[in-house]
């Protein structure tokens, strides 16, 4: 299966984003703390897509974007079926969610028990994970066949302190509204 990522693109999941394709030639990529990354596909129709969002929820700011889980879950899993997934096809692999800092409560785990209850509530079954530790991860995944790649980052007290500050960001800033062509149905 490791074949599959040669010859292919990257294209990079930044926090807050999710991307999801059906072309065989697109891996995307991304590196996770105590963010979460949910890569859910449907490798009968050849469609797939990967998230990347920092908290579980907007813990009562109110807030409608990628970065909060909910939001987050919601788009990737409507991306995919827009491009011609079935629900019933639909499998995810989650990544993330690490304790990046003593100093900060759990978010990994918060991220990574969020990530798993959704799921389970919405019937899609998760094939693999790789969540908790207090490592960052780079993950690289083909959406087309759900074939997924994960190594530990080195060095990743910088990434920690990135992580730290785009927390502070996140709850010190409003979330983006949605623009009404967003046209998001939300399940």
């Amino acid at each position: 299966m490791s074949n599959v990522f040669q010859n292919t693109s990257t294209v990079t999941v930044l926090q807050g984003d999710y991307k999801v394709t059906t072309d065989p030639k697109v891996v995307f990529s991304t590196v996770l703390g105590s963010c979460i990354a949910a890569c859910i596909y449907d490798e009968q129709v050849g469609v797939g897509g990967m998230n990347h969002f920092l908290l579980a929820s907007s813990a009562g700011s109110g807030g409608v974007s990628a970065r909060y889980g909910v939001h987050a879950m919601e788009l990737l899993i409507n991306g995919i079926m827009k491009k011609g997934a079935l629900r019933s096809n639909l499998k995810a692999k989650v990544f993330g969610g690490a304790k990046m800092s003593a100093n900060l409560s759990d978010i990994g785990a918060n991220n990574a028990d969020f990530v798993q209850r959704f799921l389970r509530d919405e019937g899609i079954p998760v094939i693999s994970s790789s969540v908790g530790g207090t490592s960052a991860r780079r993950v690289r995944f083909h959406a087309c066949s759900g074939a997924a790649q994960q190594t530990h980052v080195a060095d990743d007290r910088r990434l920690g302190e990135e992580e730290r500050a785009a927390v502070a960001r996140t709850q010190a800033a409003p979330a983006r509204k949605p623009a009404a062509a967003d046209n998001v149905t939300l399940f």
